[in-house]
């Protein structure tokens, strides 16, 4: 088959302009529009379980809204996030926010209680409230239960937030499960040791098995979007492994494959590992999560509308 042209017009919708990535079929608008075909039958599929993984700072850099949106649009069914993606989800939950980094020295901000992500400034003020906030729900959770697993401990406080743009309380209202393995590796890590020094309130890691086990069991199919790469793309694909892998999935990521690092292989490598099954449907898309994630999903709801 011949590379099409990209061709761009007048008033053209999202959707358009990712067909005309899909017909060129190759570099990267052509992993732009496989990824998109496989995210749309993949959430059409009604006897697939769609995983969805957060790495990176994808909630401070303001894909908070898509992810909530795609909740409650009951596009994915489980949720594995870093504890960062957590943490920052509630700092704006409970009030805080997050700015423009506007090029300050980053010893100037540190006098100034303000942490910089790239291009994305938050301030002590934030996770101040974010602290007072977090240990209050500790209190409530620790008064009724005095073990817990992580996916738990999220699904209670996801109950206890009141905020419609909140995927950890999205999440909870429409009872999808949010799996956080490296939780511990986050300011919410940070305040749960602290709140453990004088409250007998344990947070079983080992407990969210049984229950994820169980997902990928009775799932007919499992599919995965991968956003970002680490500990929670590797959980997704491993806990997928006691099944034979994924049956489709798709990934955006930064990370280069030459250091062997999870975060930049491509997903074909997971076939290796039982981590994807053979002749499974795969597009491993190399950019922002920020960009290219929602012109993919934008797409992607234009096809399943038919608009």
């Amino acid at each position: 088959m011949k590379v099409n042209p990209i061709n761009v017009t007048n008033h053209m919708k999202v959707s358009d302009l990712v067909n005309e990535f899909d017909k060129s079929g190759v570099l990267g608008a052509g992993r732009v529009g496989r990824a998109c075909n496989i995210l749309t039958d993949m959430i059409q599929d009604e006897d697939m379980k769609v995983f969805m993984s957060l790495g990176g700072p994808l909630i401070p850099g303001g894909m908070r809204n898509i992810v909530t949106q795609m909740i409650e649009n009951h596009h994915v069914d489980l949720i594995v996030s870093s504890g960062a993606n957590i943490t920052h989800d509630l700092v704006e939950a409970f009030g805080g926010s997050h700015y423009r980094h506007e090029g300050r020295d980053d010893e100037d901000l540190n006098e100034d209680g303000i942490g910089r992500i790239a291009d994305i400034n938050v301030g002590s003020d934030d996770f101040t409230i974010f602290e007072t906030e977090i240990t209050g729900i500790f209190e409530k959770i620790s008064s009724q239960k005095t073990h817990i697993s992580i996916q738990e401990l999220l699904h209670e406080v996801g109950l206890m937030v009141d905020d419609e743009n909140s995927f950890v309380a999205a999440a909870a209202k429409n009872n999808i499960p949010i799996f956080a393995p490296g939780l511990i590796d986050s300011m919410m890590g940070l305040q749960l040791w602290i709140f453990n020094q004088d409250h007998d309130f344990v947070v079983d890691a080992v407990a969210d098995m049984h229950y994820l086990s169980d997902i990928v069991f009775e799932a007919e199919r499992v599919g995965a979007i991968l956003l970002g790469g680490g500990l929670t793309k590797h959980y997704t694909l491993a806990s997928n492994v006691i099944k034979g892998g994924l049956d489709a999935a798709i990934q955006v990521t930064m990370d280069r494959p030459e250091a062997g690092s999870l975060g930049g292989a491509p997903l074909e490598e997971a076939k290796s590992w039982a981590k994807a099954r053979c002749g499974s449907s795969l597009a491993s898309v190399v950019g922002d999560v920020t960009v290219i994630f929602p012109l993919i999903y934008a797409a992607c709801l234009d096809n399943i509308s038919g608009d």
